[in-house]
């Protein structure tokens, strides 16, 4: 089964005070790499903010990415990306650039990578259009961005409608966000980023979670569609579902009390291809302890005496 990505994300601020939550379950699914050719453009946060262990962090992690790309292409880790399939390097600071264009030789886009300092404001709407200005609109090979960044924008216009722009030309955006002392919010990552949020935004708190990330990630890109998909969620039994809204592919029945099944007969196997289901868990009702009553009557009294 090739299945991209699956998540749950709990929405804590929608608790209420009987203890009722919002649970969204997401998967992402798209065509095998070796069969669906992919142009990916990872678009690098070299802001001031990102200067020491981050972006040493962020450098071991795209290449990561990169190797793991190449061994997905072409079964081989040979240096050069294979199956019709590129990956180009976009930096950005207060202004973006293009380290390289988009190109199958890993030894080129390592060195670019490797090349990067970190200084400056954080522009995002310059990066997301200097990435899509290396996309080639004539090209069938499906189109995707990885953006990683640690702050908020400071500089250049919003970069909302520019992400909407590439979303809307057919480009899927991902979205990593680092959280530190400028960290991003997440509801802005989820506002770039292609829908469903939970399976193309991740956010981690700790810089050297990088590498691991960016490698998931690339394995993520990789897969191939699939079939058949069977989603069996249990909540912890302090909890119990309460209602499941319909899903916007495939159906989901509640099992019981704790469990609900989630069946897709097919996704992502002609293109990338999101999922979504919502359910409402709340915390159970504790029965109330017995109540005691004592009879006066069963009590001995003892009568005082001189």
């Amino acid at each position: 089964m090739g299945v991209l990505n699956a998540n749950k994300k709990i929405d804590v601020s929608q608790i209420d005070c009987e203890g009722t939550m919002r649970v969204t379950l997401a998967l992402t699914a798209a065509p095998d790499i070796q069969s669906s050719p992919t142009d990916i453009v990872l678009v690098l946060d070299r802001s001031g903010s990102m200067a020491g262990t981050p972006f040493a962090n962020l450098k071991l992690g795209a290449k990561t990415f990169i190797d793991i790309i190449d061994e997905a292409t072409d079964s081989s880790q040979d240096g050069n990306i294979g199956s019709g399939s590129r990956i180009g390097i976009v930096s950005f600071a207060e202004n973006a650039v293009a380290n390289t264009q988009l190109i199958t030789s890993v030894e080129t886009l390592k060195a670019a990578v490797d090349g990067l300092a970190a200084g400056g404001a954080t522009n995002h709407a310059a990066a997301f259009s200097e990435a899509m200005d290396l996309f080639d609109p004539a090209s069938p090979n499906a189109k995707v961005i990885v953006m990683f960044t640690d702050g908020k924008t400071t500089a250049g216009p919003p970069p909302a409608p520019v992400a909407a722009a590439a979303r809307a030309s057919g480009i899927v955006i991902y979205c990593i966000g680092l959280v530190g002392s400028d960290g991003v919010d997440p509801n802005t990552l989820n506002e770039w980023a292609t829908d469903p949020n939970a399976s193309h935004v991740a956010v981690t708190p700790d810089a050297a979670d990088l590498e691991e990330l960016f490698a998931d990630l690339a394995v993520n890109i990789s897969k191939p569609g699939a079939t058949q998909i069977v989603i069996d969620e249990e909540v912890n039994h302090d909890f119990a579902i309460i209602s499941v809204s319909p899903p916007d592919k495939g159906s989901a029945v509640t099992v019981d009390a704790h469990k609900l099944q989630w069946k897709i007969d097919a996704l992502g196997v002609t293109g990338n291809e999101g999922a979504a289901l919502e359910f409402l868990s709340a915390i159970r009702e504790i029965p109330a302890a017995p109540s005691l009553s004592i009879s006066i009557s069963n009590i001995p009294t003892r009568r005082a005496t001189r």
